[in-house]
């Protein structure tokens, strides 16, 4: 059937998980597609191959130039606003989207339905809060699946065979840049630290395309009451242009007050989606039913029943979800207990903001941290935890500056700094983790760094960490 693709000129800027869909989705339509690319490795040119031979045209290691007679350019997120290709384009008025804009575009075309989003976004915890989600609507019996950011593509979802009751989608701040005109059913922002700043080129601009995420929601902008940091998630919830009768509904790890979700003597309660919110409360689920029941994965935990709730979902799928809900690994993952002393994975943990709220869920931690800060600051995080700390082991090329906040704000600490970057320190940095540690202690594997000066990624950083403690128990 035509589409209002058919005919039409479309750069698709960038292969891999979006671009490649993005290209063959598009082609489908009928549109004449494009694809230019910055790099020309092997993983490029295999994925060019399968591209050329549907009749898409590829164009490798030029990521820069705008093609003759492009009409619209749909983008890879992680490209940035500032790029030459782009440039061109605002020029020629060439309209960009990103692949989230083309999917919110194309749900619920010939005749399929279109499924609503619950959506999700955050420095830190968007993955987890979608797959709780995703879990609460299965328990519910609705046909769900969590996509975007997670790494399954939302076209995929909106183009593929499967009819869906509602999405979970977990959206990064790069999507959500390109994604003007998505309107969710409703969505929630989990908290805001700086990140991704050279991308963006400020906070004002990342927190404002965070926010994005907000605008048209028909149901309920759920936020962090609990965050201080200015600005804040409930301020960008006022700044938002939501539909009529649309609600603010807040989260929060205390006592919730009226249209919140919060905690009550060990209990997630609902006073947001009750019938009498000034008055009466309705018990979800227990805190011991939340894996693993840290802080900041309880308020992950309230963030996604609160989009749950939204949606109509009752308050025993909650609870059931919940406890079917099984996290990625290297996630604040308990390893082993050796010798009295418990070894936490969360090399997920990769900047300050996502450390400071995995050392808030131990009293007393031999941190075992560093690789590369991107940029980072230690000062206040280090302040922050000072008190829970036993020791610390530093490992990778930015360990320095995390020393050097230890050595200004937790002098007593004791500190083992390893001056290697190889892949091998890991299981030297867990023998020297428990030669600090005491029965009763904590060895926690929270770099606040990225990976890549050490490990391909933070999983490999994290397998090499449990491999170590394997080791110990040997």
């Amino acid at each position: 059937m035509p589409s209002e693709f058919t005919g039409k000129h479309v750069t698709v800027a960038g292969l891999g998980v979006s671009g490649v869909p993005a290209a063959k989705v598009l082609h489908g339509l009928g549109a004449h597609v494009t694809v230019v690319n910055d790099g020309d490795d092997e993983r490029a040119r295999t994925q060019a191959a399968e591209l050329e031979a549907l009749g898409v045209t590829v164009r490798l290691g030029d990521g820069d130039t705008l093609p003759d007679g492009t009409e619209l350019i749909v983008t890879a997120p992680g490209w940035k606003p500032a790029k030459p290709l782009f440039k061109a384009a605002g020029r020629a008025g060439v309209p960009v989207w990103g692949d989230v804009e083309l999917a919110w575009r194309l749900r619920g075309r010939d005749g399929r339905k279109a499924a609503p989003w619950l959506a999700v976004t955050g420095t830190n915890g968007k993955t987890t809060t979608v797959q709780m989600l995703a879990s609460i609507l299965e328990a519910a019996g609705l046909r769900t699946a969590a996509v975007g950011n997670i790494g399954v593509s939302l076209l995929d979802a909106v183009t593929g065979e499967t009819e869906y009751d509602v999405l979970a989608v977990e959206l990064s701040s790069y999507q959500l840049h390109w994604a003007p005109s998505l309107r969710a059913h409703s969505a929630a922002v989990l908290n805001l630290a700086p990140d991704h700043l050279d991308w963006h080129g400020s906070m004002e601009a990342y927190a404002a395309d965070k926010g994005r995420i907000y605008e048209g929601n028909s149901v309920a902008c759920v936020y962090n009451v609990d965050a201080t940091d200015k600005p804040s998630t409930e301020d960008l919830v006022r700044a938002a242009d939501v539909e009529e009768g649309c609600r603010a509904v807040g989260f929060t790890l205390g006592t919730p007050g009226p249209s919140q979700l919060g905690v009550v003597e060990g209990i997630l309660v609902d006073r947001a989606f009750v019938e009498d919110r000034h008055k009466t409360a309705q018990e979800l689920a227990e805190v011991s039913d939340v894996n693993p029941p840290a802080p900041h994965n309880v308020a992950n935990a309230l963030a996604a029943a609160a989009l749950a709730r939204a949606f109509g979902v009752p308050p025993a799928a909650v609870r059931d979800g919940l406890r079917a809900f099984t996290p990625d690994a290297h996630r604040i993952a308990h390893v082993a207990d050796v010798d009295g002393v418990a070894y936490v994975d969360d090399s997920k943990a990769t900047n300050t903001h996502a450390t400071e709220a995995s050392l808030a869920a131990y009293e007393s931690i031999v941190w075992i941290a560093g690789g590369l800060a991107k940029g980072a600051t230690f000062d206040a995080l280090v302040t922050g935890a000072a008190k829970r700390l036993r020791g610390a082991v530093l490992i990778g090329a930015d360990r320095a500056l995390i020393r050097e906040a230890l050595t200004r704000h937790a002098p007593e600490v004791p500190v083992v700094d390893l001056d290697r970057t190889d892949t091998g320190a890991m299981l030297q940095a867990v023998q020297e983790a428990r030669r600090l540690a005491r029965p009763g202690d904590t060895v926690l594997l929270a770099p606040a760094c990225a990976s890549m000066d050490m490990f391909t990624n933070y999983n490999q950083r994290g397998d090499a960490f449990a491999q170590a403690v394997r080791e110990l128990g040997a």
